[in-house]
């Protein structure tokens, strides 16, 4: 799907009177209403750097970036704004959202041997892997690991995270993205 096709299924999952599973649990469901605020901030108000945008648009040949994703991931809600932002900025990438649990490719492409999301793979016109980036920037993951291995809870952990994006703005995603590709 395209992230126009995204943004309606996600809105479809936080908006219908009978929600499928997972999002027929009140929690995965509250959760997801929470992930469409923090994307929807991100859309307004994410701003790409002249660096990247700089390096996005030198892209020459044409590239398909695959997204997995899904609206439940709170990592996601962060970071996919910038990922389509980044890829709106040139003609020659193409962006496809796969849903993780769905149907996706995300089995060819785990992490520590799980399924963690959002995964972008950057293709060439012959499908190609030519990059593959998350599921979250490395800074983030070194944060996250320290938490974790100084004992903070799980939800101690999430808000630890969510303060870390906020500060963050979206920049080191696009710093190693730009990187990635250029």
């Amino acid at each position: 799907m395209n992230f126009k096709e995204y943004i309606t299924h996600f809105e479809d999952v936080i908006t219908t009177d009978s929600p499928k599973e997972p999002y027929n649990d009140p929690d995965f469901l509250d959760y997801a209403k929470l992930n469409w605020s923090r994307m929807n901030r991100w859309l307004k108000n994410g701003v790409i750097e002249d660096e990247t945008t700089q390096k996005i648009k030198n892209v020459a040949g044409k590239q398909k970036w695959v997204l997995i994703t899904e609206p439940w991931c709170g990592d996601a809600a962060h970071l996919v704004p910038f990922i389509e932002k980044m890829a709106e900025l040139n003609p020659n990438i193409e962006l496809e959202i796969q849903l993780r649990d769905n149907g996706s490719e995300i089995d060819n492409y785990l992490t520590n041997g799980g399924k963690s999301i959002p995964k972008l793979i950057i293709r060439d016109t012959e499908g190609k892997d030519l990059k593959v980036w998350g599921p979250r920037p490395v800074s983030c993951q070194d944060y996250f690991n320290q938490g974790k291995a100084e004992g903070l809870e799980h939800d101690d952990l999430k808000i630890a995270l969510q303060k870390w994006y906020n500060e963050d703005k979206g920049k080191t995603v696009q710093k190693e993205i730009a990187a990635l590709i250029g």
